[in-house]
């Protein structure tokens, strides 16, 4: 564990240069130092005494060497990001600058922050529980609409309540069964065996709901599965240069030429979509085509839509690659997108005759690239009601999973009269796993693991 008295800081602007840059010090002597560095245009220094929340405008001097005119605003303990005092330095953004401020603050006795570490103290002050420092990170990685939303709803705490809630019932549960195993030679009976059922029951649901979220949470945050489907020499590649609106693959007439998944991501009216462009589904001797048609299915399967192209001039055999398709891939909670391309060489035909509904388009020409978005955003439906609670992050799905098969454990020991005793171990290992979601139990090694994918200065 990294120490947590000590002054930190770090510069939380992109490095490099930039108009303005802003450098961040936390710790017990940020102001001491800072003022120690600053004097107004008056020539006098007077942070030490500075009020809370205001910006102050002057200079930056080291042993008389002029640095550069800074704003520095200063946060006062506990009412700061971290919990401790927390000064900011508003300088020009020269890299120089910003290098010379930070060696000089290295001067003065503070040192560079590690990933995270801002974020990880306003955690261990009390600012936020884990997962609400979890969510900060989920919020500057945020590239559409909806993962934004999502993190914002994270960190305004509803998310934290329903787990605190489900940790307090984890509690009551296993409070009623220590009490039964401390009393239990004087047959003084403190729950029912039906309350205890009725507790787990309880559990059962609420866990099973939250974790069916994931699929969607998750979706929103790192963008909708997307698999590009269909025999070779069909334009899979070229729908995908298409919906990029650049060349992201190679585009060529001889069969086979993609051979492994191609991945994009593309934002459309603010969802956003993860398009896998996959090898050509075909019959092949070749062995390194057969491991991509391979990947192609597997591809297909992790997804949540599924377009699968058409050439609208092969129209013998489309009904039987459905058919194929449809037995290759379990198409439960999937959408399957049927597009017919290659318009431009059919005379714009606009029916196949399949007993599905099917978008017709040119990917060469990019004509009716637009209609296949609003279908991919349909498809996609996100649309969570304000104030749902969605699981998104991995870490938190895992210990709701452990949770849940801990919980059936004890519903199946409760049913096969196994003693409290042994069940209790299924029960602390759920209650450990609930708790560790939002840091009320948790070790050195989880927080690290944690706050090190942090950027610097958060």
């Amino acid at each position: 564990m990294l120490n947590t008295t000590d002054t930190i800081f770090a510069l939380s602007t992109p490095a490099g240069m930039s108009a303005i840059s802003l450098i961040r010090i936390s710790g017990d002597k940020a102001l001491e130092m800072v003022d120690s560095l600053f004097k107004n245009k008056k020539g006098e220094q007077k942070l030490f005494s500075a009020q809370p929340n205001k910006a102050y405008f002057g200079s930056l001097f080291f042993q008389e060497e002029f640095i550069d005119d800074v704003v520095i605003t200063f946060f006062k303990a506990p009412k700061s990001y971290t919990g401790q005092d927390i000064v900011e330095i508003a300088c020009h953004g020269s890299t120089y600058i910003q290098q010379r401020i930070l060696y000089v603050l290295s001067e003065k006795g503070a040192r560079p922050a590690e990933a995270g570490e801002f974020s990880m103290r306003a955690f261990l002050n009390g600012k936020m529980d884990l997962s609400q420092t979890e969510a900060v990170a989920d919020l500057i990685s945020s590239q559409s609409k909806s993962s934004h939303r999502l993190a914002v709803e994270q960190l305004k705490g509803g998310y934290s309540l329903k787990i605190k809630d489900l940790r307090r019932k984890f509690v009551d549960l296993a409070s009623l069964l220590e009490l039964e195993l401390d009393f239990s030679d004087e047959e003084v009976e403190f729950a029912s065996r039906t309350e205890l059922q009725v507790l787990l029951e309880t559990l059962e649901s609420e866990l099973t709901e939250l974790i069916d979220t994931f699929s969607l949470g998750n979706a929103l945050k790192n963008g909708i599965p997307v698999a590009i489907l269909g025999k070779p020499n069909v334009g899979k590649s070229t729908l995908l240069n298409a919906l990029l609106n650049e060349e992201r693959a190679i585009v060529s007439d001889i069969p086979g030429t993609t051979r492994d998944t191609i991945e994009d991501t593309l934002n459309i009216k603010g969802t956003l979509f993860r398009f896998i462009d996959t090898a050509g589904i075909r019959n092949s001797s070749d062995i390194i085509e057969n491991y991509g048609i391979e990947r192609s299915y597997k591809s297909a399967e992790k997804s949540t839509i599924i377009l699968y192209l058409l050439d609208s001039n092969d129209t013998a055999s489309l009904r039987q690659e459905i058919d194929d398709l449809q037995q290759k891939i379990d198409f439960l909670g999937k959408k399957l997108i049927l597009v017919a391309n290659k318009i431009d060489l059919s005379g714009n035909k606009t029916e196949l005759g399949l007993p599905f509904e099917t978008l017709f388009i040119s990917a060469k020409n990019r004509e009716n690239i637009n209609l296949l978005k609003q279908h991919l955003n349909t498809a996609a439906g996100i649309d969570f009601e304000k104030d749902r609670i969605l699981v998104s992050n991995v870490r938190h799905y895992q210990s709701m999973k452990v949770a849940l098969e801990n919980v059936l454990l004890v519903k199946e020991g409760m049913e096969n009269d196994i003693p409290f005793d042994l069940l209790m171990t299924h029960i602390r290992t759920a209650l450990h796993e609930i708790g560790s979601i939002v840091g009320e139990v948790s070790n050195d090694e989880i927080l690290g693991n944690i706050f090190g994918k942090f950027c610097i200065g958060k």
